[in-house]
């Protein structure tokens, strides 16, 4: 038997959110209840949801900023569930990163159906994506984002940061990342990864102001 997913429900509501939950959960979701928009951005930041649910108008912090930050660090599906269904509201939503919108009245079979279908695209996607605080590099896709911003990289030098994020915390020699990187059929010296790695660093450390990638005196090189 797989293992449920995972819903953070945020709806401050209690009735709708009550009823979500047990509809929910009789089709074997779990779910964590939020109605307060500033919890709700900490709780997704903290834990790793398969799906959001998520209101608009909530308590401290509305759920179109909770997307908004939320997009910053994690691409956790959200379908914003919210009374308000004015087009502009809808555009906006979407256009900062939610991945579906349903207005009040819903009818939950069509929301179960658009929960499975989110959970179903987004699980290779989640499970691909490898992350090193904000920075999050995707081999699939070969993407790599920092802090929500694309990082635009060369082949090899998305080669590099991907070695380098696999091997997270752990001091890379010169020689190993040639081997591993360019291949033990290169010939040429240890220096062309020097140089790289300048490359890597001016494309985050330097734009993003930040030390990710750090230099171990006589060692190699390690991202952190």
């Amino acid at each position: 038997m797989e293992d449920s997913k995972s819903i953070l429900i945020v709806e401050d509501e209690a009735q709708i959110s009550r009823f979500l939950q047990l509809e929910l959960e009789h089709e074997h979701y779990t779910c964590t209840i939020c109605a307060d928009g500033r919890e709700a951005l900490n709780l997704a930041l903290d834990r790793d949801f398969d799906l959001i649910i998520l209101d608009v108008m909530l308590p401290s912090l509305n759920g179109i900023e909770v997307l908004r930050r939320l997009r910053l660090e994690k691409q956790t599906p959200v379908i914003i569930l919210t009374a308000r269904d004015q087009v502009v509201d809808k555009v906006t939503g979407l256009d900062i990163g939610a991945n579906d919108y349903m207005t009040k009245p819903f009818a939950i079979e069509e929301l179960l159906a658009r929960i499975r279908l989110h959970t179903k695209n987004s699980a290779h996607t989640q499970a691909s994506s490898l992350y090193c605080g904000k920075l999050s590099v995707n081999p699939d896709a070969r993407t790599a984002l920092y802090d929500g911003h694309p990082v635009d990289l060369t082949k090899k030098e998305f080669d590099l940061l991907l070695y380098l994020v696999q091997n997270r915390n752990t001091v890379i020699s010169r020689e190993t990342l040639l081997d591993e990187v360019w291949g033990f059929d290169f010939y040429g010296n240890t220096n062309v990864v020097d140089v790289y790695i300048r490359y890597l660093r001016s494309k985050i450390d330097n734009k993003f102001g930040v030390e990710i990638i750090q230099t171990v005196r006589g060692s190699g090189y390690v991202i952190r």
